[in-house]
C-alpha cells in the first residue's frame, strides 16, 4: 500500500483502496488483485501556507483596485462624459450586469440637471 496524502493505493496493481475503519491494526485488501497490507493511513498530515507562497498577478494588483465608499456607490462615480441635455462635461455613472455574463455591462449615466441615459459597454 502506498499513501499519497489521504489516498491509499495498492502497490501491486495501483488500485485506489477503500478507507479502513478507525482501528489502527486493520489490514486492507485490494478488490482487484487480492493483495493485503497493513493500514498505515492513520497518519494525519496538516499543512499551512502563506499567501506569499503562491504568487498571483491578481493578488499583486489588489492595491490598485478602486474601493468605493457607500455614498459613491449610491450616487455613482464621477466621469468625463458630456451630458446631452445641459452640456455639463462631468456626470456620474453606475454600471450593472443586465445581460449574460459573456456580454458587457450596461452603464447608467445621470447628470446633476436630472437627465439620465444609458449605454452598453
Amino acid at each position: 500500500m502506498a499513501a499519497i496524502g489521504s489516498l491509499l493505493f495498492c502497490l501491486e496493481c495501483g488500485n485506489l483502496l477503500d478507507a479502513a475503519s478507525s482501528n489502527k491494526n486493520d489490514t486492507l485488501k485490494c478488490d482487484v488483485c487480492g493483495a493485503t497490507c497493513k493500514d498505515t493511513s492513520s497518519k494525519v498530515v496538516v499543512t499551512h501556507s502563506r499567501p506569499s507562497a503562491f504568487p498571483s498577478a491578481l493578488r499583486s494588483k489588489r492595491s490598485e483596485v478602486l474601493t468605493l465608499s457607500k455614498e459613491d456607490m449610491q450616487m455613482g462615480i464621477l466621469t468625463k462624459q458630456t451630458c446631452e441635455k445641459c452640456g455639463r462635461e462631468e456626470v456620474r455613472y453606475t454600471e450593472l450586469q443586465l445581460r449574460s455574463a459573456d456580454e458587457g455591462t450596461t452603464i447608467f449615466y445621470h447628470c446633476e440637471c436630472g437627465h439620465k441615459w444609458r449605454g452598453n459597454n
